[in-house]
């Protein structure tokens, strides 16, 4: 159970703090504008709420990730609930938490709003409320003409005529005119934000003049939505950037069971001295694209970073798990530099297909779910104790290799699709 203690060292800060139980499993993710302040109303309100109650009770750690601002907080916390599926959340968990405007590489792009990056385009975002995005589309879209619908009518439709539809089915479209509106609406996201605002804002003081107030309210919305557009948009989200504190945040503090753990390693391997260093093996992929690899090495039981390395996966274009394990292997170890003990990330053929390279290192690896442990000694494999110091010690090197493994792949992908 956690106590008050925990969040002694917690910044006054904007960030997200995840709770964790005994088994280093993420229990509730949350953000916060200043994160001490936070976590400790967690435990007034335990006092008289059942449900955060429960949460204290089963909690055995929080960590935190300090973020540059409140909209990074939310953009991260929105992306790891539906990472991890924490059980005490209840948002976001399902489904794509983000949404982005985006201008598409057609002969003739169009601005859309989608949740995917899948498809080439100019994509501006993530946002986190789809009505802000919806409000911020539908100003561009009425403001430069830019509406596109299916209608297919030779002197164009009502929305036409109107002056919103931009008229792709009509004889005189002209799309020169139309490609200079719509890098002009891509300007406005782009731009300067704060002369955008204001000129609204001048528009909704005329209209207040005037005394036309629902047109003045429709336009303040707009402007509502826009100004959160922007200030997300400056905010330049790039989750990768936060790869290092998350991983600690996700690691397990192991302290003084470090030395059992490799103690117990050495004898469930009948190994002649204490295993110092363990190198541990992942490979990631995203439908069969983008096949990238991981190696993070252990010493001592606690991360050794100058001996973390990545791989891109040079001789597969498919995925093939056992060929582009026995690639990175025999990368990694090209100039030798072999720990006391080599761990895969798989079970009983993953092993297989690398004990051989690693001759006469110890080979051993971990299946998730099951968390089965496979050796020379133990090749149908051995259930490990979540809860022994062996048992966290594997397993926490194991999921720091994969979310390295992760953090790189999800950033050759960005890439690839910006």
């Amino acid at each position: 159970m956690v106590t008050l203690e925990h969040i002694k060292t917690f910044p006054s800060k904007a960030g997200i703090y995840l709770f964790k139980d005994a088994y280093n499993n993420v229990i509730y993710i949350g953000k916060a504008t200043n994160l001490k302040s936070r976590v400790r109303s967690y435990f007034r309100a335990a006092l008289t709420d059942w449900k955060v109650k429960g949460l204290i009770d089963d909690a055995a750690t929080i960590a935190f990730i300090q973020t540059k601002n409140e909209i990074e907080a939310s953009l991260l916390e929105a992306q790891l609930i539906q990472e991890h599926k924490p059980r005490f959340n209840v948002l976001l968990k399902t489904g794509q938490p983000f949404v982005y405007l985006m201008v598409t590489k057609d002969p003739i792009p169009v601005l859309k709003i989608v949740r995917n990056k899948k498809i080439p385009g100019t994509y501006f975002g993530p946002f986190i409320k789809k009505q802000h995005a919806r409000g911020a589309y539908t100003y561009l879209i009425n403001t430069f003409q830019l509406f596109r619908c299916n209608k297919k009518l030779e002197h164009g439709c009502l929305d036409y005529h109107l002056g919103r539809c931009a008229g792709t089915c009509t004889k005189d479209f002209n799309p020169h005119d139309y490609l200079v509106r719509l890098e002009l609406a891509v300007q406005a996201l782009k731009g300067n934000h704060t002369t955008f605002i204001d000129t609204i804002r001048e528009n909704i003081a005329q209209y207040n003049k005037t005394f036309d107030f629902e047109k003045a309210q429709i336009l303040n919305n707009y402007a509502q939505n826009l100004q959160t557009i922007f200030q997300t948009l400056k905010t330049h989200f790039n989750p990768a950037s936060y790869h290092a504190q998350l991983v600690h945040a996700l690691t397990p503090q192991l302290g003084q069971n470090n030395y059992q753990a490799l103690q117990d390693l050495q004898t469930l391997l009948q190994l002649p001295v204490m295993p110092v260093t363990i190198d541990c093996f992942d490979i990631s992929h995203f439908q069969s694209n983008e096949i990238v690899g991981s190696c993070v090495r252990f010493t001592n039981g606690l991360p050794d970073k100058d001996k973390f390395r990545r791989f891109k996966i040079k001789t597969l274009t498919q995925q093939h798990d056992y060929a582009a394990l026995q690639e990175i292997v025999t990368r990694r170890y090209r100039h030798d530099d072999k720990p006391d003990v080599v761990l895969i990330d798989g079970g009983k053929g993953q092993r297989n297909a690398i004990k051989d390279i690693v001759a006469p290192t110890p080979c051993i690896s971990l299946a998730k779910r099951e968390e089965r442990l496979f050796t020379d000694l133990h090749p149908e494999g051995v259930q490990l104790d979540i809860a022994s110091a062996i048992g966290q010690l594997l397993i926490a090197l194991r999921d720091y290799t994969h979310h390295f493994a992760i953090s790189y792949h999800r950033l050759r992908r960005s890439k690839r699709i910006g």
